[in-house]
């Protein structure tokens, strides 16, 4: 499969400065602008936005309208991408459910949990729901090895119920276990 590249330079731009996309459908509760706003003082910014150039030169954000809207008068790193209107609504509409749906690789997380100190409370509530949400949710954690032991069966078509009746009855008199199965 052939991939075009989309990127066509990484500006930095004051945040204040992107236009927000008209289509945007993510809401931002105050508890995620917190726990953003936690990371962004802790770690810095440390993922660029991804903005498109409109024919009027201006940039259209397509993902990071939550930062840009925190963080308006800082320069940002922003990638600007070459988009039809079209292209740019189903990045729009697809970047962030791809990313949710990665699995998780619990021990992976768990170590990580064990080490990261954060000084925001914001934050801090998010990664203890987290570990929540591990602990409280095996199917989110690393699947056990299943032991599936050897079985031998026998199929046996029959040209009707009588006939199924009759081979069933007689495997069962020789001491096999037997299932009835209708197709």
């Amino acid at each position: 499969m052939k991939i075009r590249d989309r990127v066509k330079e990484l500006r930095r731009v004051r945040a204040g400065d992107l236009k927000p996309h008209p289509k945007n459908w993510r809401t931002h509760s105050r508890h995620q602008q917190s726990v953003l706003r936690g990371v962004l003082k802790e770690v810095g910014m440390a993922g660029a936005l991804l903005a498109r150039e409109l024919p009027d030169g201006t940039l259209q954000l397509v993902d990071g309208h939550l930062r840009a809207e925190t963080t308006p008068s800082a320069v940002v790193p922003v990638l600007v991408l070459d988009l039809s209107d079209e292209e740019a609504e189903k990045v729009l509409l697809t970047h962030d459910p791809l990313a949710s749906l990665a699995g998780v690789d619990a021990s992976r997380l768990g170590e990580l949990l064990g080490r990261v100190e954060t000084e925001s409370q914001a934050v801090g509530e998010m990664l203890a729901k987290l570990a929540r949400e591990i602990e409280d949710d095996p199917s989110k954690a690393d699947p056990p090895d299943v032991v599936i032991k050897p079985c031998y069966q026998v199929v046996v078509e029959v040209e009707g119920e009588t006939q199924q009746q009759e081979i069933y009855e007689r495997m069962r008199a020789e001491g096999h276990r037997c299932r009835v199965l209708t197709l």
